[in-house]
């Protein structure tokens, strides 16, 4: 376990007499109540989390797109953009 915190949090009447309460009921202590809210919380806020980036589907009518060799890419490039060239008329 780690270094421990003392703090001084600030409820409602009602909400601590209902967590003393629940507390008594499930042989409990009011530090490990407010923990497991807490954790409870912010796995929470976590799962909810947008992820960063998603890779988008990219097959075509279910099936795998085919990725030509990587050691190929420059002459691919260098193709693509010889076809793209409009040739001067003789």
């Amino acid at each position: 376990m780690g270094a421990l915190m003392k703090t001084t949090i600030e409820v409602s009447d009602a909400l601590f007499n209902s967590a003393k309460e629940f507390v008594r009921g499930n042989q409990t202590t009011m530090r490990a109540l407010v923990e497991e809210g807490l954790r409870r919380v912010l796995t929470d806020a976590q799962s909810k989390a947008k992820p960063s980036f998603k890779l988008k589907d990219a097959r075509v009518h279910g099936k795998e797109m085919l990725i030509s060799d990587p050691r190929r890419w420059q002459q691919m490039e260098e193709e693509h953009i010889a076809s793209r060239v409009i040739k001067p008329l003789a």
